[in-house]
């Protein structure tokens, strides 16, 4: 009964929030999962965004572009799937 359990909550969490993946979710698909939350993270928190800004000695305002065009295709194109 315990498993059954967890793996109820697990499909639970899976229809819920995309990020967590699926039975399907290929290795391409989590890294861009990976890679668009951890930029979210990045323009959500001034203080992360103001240490990229400084690293890079651009503007917060232009570290935040750059990103929001990173979360677009983070890690290049899409690998074409065997149906």
């Amino acid at each position: 009964m315990d498993r059954f359990n967890l793996n109820s909550q697990l499909e639970h969490l899976q229809s819920k929030y995309v990020g967590t993946g699926h039975a399907d979710t290929n290795k391409f698909e989590w890294m861009v999962n990976q890679h668009r939350d951890s930029y979210a993270s990045y323009i959500g928190h001034h203080s992360l965004i103001s240490y990229f800004a400084v690293a890079q000695n651009e503007s917060i305002a232009r570290v935040k572009f750059e990103f929001v065009e990173k979360m677009l295709q983070p890690c290049g194109l899409p690998v074409p799937r065997d149906e």
